[in-house]
């Protein structure tokens, strides 16, 4: 038994609420259960309840038990001088208040249904699984799992804010160059994604605005930052961005000591470093204040209109610098522009969104569930124990399911795990 397991009978009243008696005997009604406190301090504050004659208002402490109170060292601490009710599971001591009257307490487990406990043995027992609820998970109601997936999209949503938020205090509210470091690091992808959040940081965004009509400087500003101009090759392009990159750095100043080195292990070549940067710099050269841009679109058919750019012509025939390969375009294809929506302008549009009192949750539900479900091993996973998710926003929100909430544990604050302990 866990104490998070009491708290959820409390919250949500999972007792026999019309037959409460405290351990004294004293007829127990609950008029609001009281808000549950996450942070140091009683569990629930402010709860209404009327024990015997007497009602009372006050917060609500809730242990394993009774004696837990003094293990805790309540009894010296002020924040629970006000506590009105006792709430265990198994009662092992009295508790008296400061003035030696006993505080009243209640013992969960005479109230509880046997069921409603087994529920949770089986739920919680289950640790061997790769989530709790593994076994049952296909027969959770289907409107139950879906109504729980779009709110776990826009929690995640609500924490890749918090990223954004974080980056517009560093950039003096700059949506473009906020826009800027994150389209950077989601071009690095997984394997490279934090090197090229780094280089992006090494670079002030006037910068890149200063030289957004001419994508060599781009380049050789980008190149040259992410330490690819050291070199010696014999090449004309290739010698043009040292000598670009030498005039900018001595021009603006540059350093890239924090720049993390690139990697090519295990990529494709259409997704080595090379080519990721040579197609950010072509993007910011054709697509000017790219921020207010991308706001202002709705339907995924324009967002790839605008992001589907390719290269310069020099890495239409390379890969890297040194050697030359088979003519091929290099365009952003669409998988990848639906990972830069998924991971980088969504959040973003719901951000600023936000800090404009604006509520656009239909048009990025309608845009979300337009774009493809993601495939990765917890996304099959779940779709191996029931077909879920047809679109990014159920793959975003199992993704979301398994680290925040099956990964901890959480099965009380999750409504799937929730459907599974109120089985009759």
């Amino acid at each position: 038994m866990r104490e998070d397991f009491l708290h959820y009978l409390w919250k949500h009243k999972k007792i026999d609420v019309l037959k409460l008696v405290t351990s004294g005997n004293e007829p127990v009604e609950i008029i609001s259960t009281g808000q549950h406190n996450l942070n140091s301090g009683p569990d629930f504050f402010n709860a209404q309840l009327r024990i015997g004659e007497q009602l009372w208002a006050g917060n609500v402490e809730i242990h394993l038990k009774s004696s837990d109170w003094f293990l805790h060292s309540h009894e010296t601490d002020k924040a629970y001088d006000n506590v009105i009710l006792h709430v265990v599971w198994e009662h092992d001591t009295d508790v008296f208040r400061k003035d030696n009257s006993k505080l009243p307490t209640l013992v969960l487990r005479d109230f509880v249904n046997q069921v409603t406990i087994n529920n949770y043995h089986t739920l919680m027992n289950n640790s061997h699984n790769w989530i709790n609820c593994e076994t049952d998970f296909a027969n959770v109601d289907d409107f139950i799992a879906q109504n729980w997936l779009e709110r776990l999209y826009f929690e995640r949503l609500e924490e890749k804010s918090k990223t954004v938020e974080t980056l517009l205090k560093k950039s003096n509210n700059d949506w473009e160059a906020v826009l800027f470091k994150l389209m950077a690091k989601n071009f690095g992808l997984k394997v490279n994604g934090e090197a090229f959040f780094s280089l992006a940081n090494s670079i002030d965004f006037s910068i890149i605005r200063k030289l957004y009509s001419n994508v060599k400087q781009l380049e050789a500003l980008l190149f040259g930052q992410a330490d690819l101009l050291n070199e010696t090759i014999e090449d004309a392009y290739y010698i043009d961005l040292q000598n670009e990159y030498k005039y900018l750095k001595q021009k603006f100043k540059l350093k890239n000591e924090g720049v993390l080195p690139l990697h090519y292990f295990r990529l494709r070549p259409t997704n080595f470093p090379t080519i990721r940067i040579a197609q950010l710099a072509m993007l910011y050269h054709l697509q000017q204040n790219l921020f207010s841009k991308l706001i202002s679109l709705g339907t995924l058919k324009e967002f790839y209109n605008v992001l589907c750019n390719g290269t310069s012509e020099f890495w239409q025939t390379h890969y890297t610098f040194g050697k030359s390969s088979k003519s091929s375009q290099k365009i952003i294809s669409k998988s990848f522009i639906d990972l830069l929506l998924i991971n980088t302008i969504i959040p973003l549009k719901y951000c600023y969104a936000k800090q404009n009192g604006k509520d656009i949750n239909e048009e990025i539900l309608k845009l979300i569930q337009e774009i493809k479900s993601e495939k990765n091993s917890i996304v099959n996973k779940f779709q191996s124990l029931r077909p879920v998710s047809t679109s990014a926003l159920q793959s975003q929100a199992l993704l979301q399911l398994k680290n925040s909430y099956c990964d901890k544990n959480k099965c009380l604050q999750c409504a799937v795990g929730n459907s599974l302990l109120n089985r009759k």
